[in-house]
């Protein structure tokens, strides 16, 4: 099989030699997307659920370039700067996964791109790719 780039102006372009995504066998990987405005490239929010909510959205945009929905992401990633905002963020998070959440892992790390506070990342599986 071969792996098929995926790309979209309706999330930031790559700060570096990656691709926003690769989809190979049904599966589409995603990069990790940080909460940059697609257009200005200017990190959204001042705190960590709302920077949650722009890296959701791009990432939910990446996915829907490969032709997959939120429905089809099987799991996610999330990167944070402090667990202390763990259930602040998974409140944003439950709005965009309801009740058929995927598998997730949450890692608190000691710094991001762009000095932001959250990334994300996903994995998702489908017939659209």
């Amino acid at each position: 099989m071969t792996r098929k780039i995926i790309q979209t102006d309706n999330a930031p372009a790559a700060i570096g030699p990656y691709s926003q995504a690769n989809a190979n066998g049904g599966f589409l990987f995603t990069a990790g997307q940080i909460p940059l405005d697609p257009v200005t490239m200017e990190v959204v929010g001042e705190t960590a659920p709302e920077q949650a909510r722009q890296a959701l959205v791009n990432a939910r945009e990446v996915v829907k370039a490969g032709g997959l929905t939120l429905d089809d992401v099987v799991k996610v990633t999330v990167f944070i700067l402090d667990m202390g905002q763990f259930a602040a963020i998974n409140e944003v998070y439950q709005e965009f996964f309801g009740e058929r959440p995927p598998a997730r892992s949450v890692v608190e790390v000691s710094r991001l791109p762009k000095d932001v506070l959250v990334e994300i990342e996903m994995v998702a599986y489908g017939e659209s790719n």
